[in-house]
């Protein structure tokens, strides 16, 4: 699975990456930017969609929230989502149909490994993302990360990896579409090739950092969406 990623890129090369989808109001999400060594679930992510026919950035909580769900706190909150079934679980089959969106990473932890692009240029992770909206009218946007199985440079460490839309195919995984456009996105849906990818064991931080070296250890209690 994916419970711990990275996005430590520059606020200028973040910018230079998204100029093509950035809009004019989209300035604001840039302004907050902070680059991030740790990024774990539950919190703030930025991610790329598509609705109302335009690309928009903005922020979600890691961990998918269901439109329908009556009880946010009662909720089962996936950080994960299995392509293998993604079109059929109930918490899924919606976001897979309608709202697929794009988180930008620099690297990914497994088993106190770090996996990153040997260039150590940015990468999309697939996602899915939800809409809930209370009785009120407050509105929570959230998503998850959709796992394939593993390349085999991931294999010894994890039988799940992220999915990783290939460059150049960033809009067409966002476009809507019907069943024969998702059936057209499904080679998306396998493991990227292991070759521009390499896998680095974590070193041994100073104290100060101690917590935060135990969090990219620890991934066996997550929420996994399986």
């Amino acid at each position: 699975m994916c419970g711990r990623y990275r996005l430590d890129t520059s606020r200028a090369e973040l910018q230079r990456v998204l100029n093509s989808w950035l809009r004019p109001d989209d300035g604001a999400w840039l302004a907050h930017y902070a680059p991030r060594d740790l990024i774990r679930p539950h919190e703030p992510v930025l991610a790329m969609r598509r609705e109302h026919g335009a690309d928009r950035l903005s922020h979600m909580l890691w961990g998918l929230l269901p439109g329908w769900v009556k009880d946010p706190l009662e909720s089962h909150r996936p950080i994960n989502a299995r392509a293998e079934t993604i079109a059929e679980k109930a918490s899924f089959r919606g976001p897979w149909r309608h709202h697929r969106c794009l988180l930008p990473s620099t690297g990914f932890f497994e088993k106190g490994h770090l996996i990153r692009r040997r260039d150590r240029q940015l990468f999309w992770l697939a996602g899915v993302w939800d809409r809930w909206i209370g009785p009120d009218g407050s509105e929570v946007e959230t998503c998850c990360v959709i796992t394939t199985r593993p390349n085999s440079l991931i294999e010894p460490l994890h039988d799940r990896m992220p999915v990783i839309i290939p460059d150049g195919l960033e809009s067409i995984w966002l476009e809507p579409g019907d069943g024969a456009h998702r059936r057209a996105l499904e080679p998306m849906l396998t493991p990227s090739p292991p070759e521009p990818w390499e896998c680095q064991p974590l070193r041994p931080t100073p104290q100060k950092n101690r917590h935060q070296q135990l969090s990219l250890l620890d991934g066996a209690t997550l929420d996994s969406g399986r």
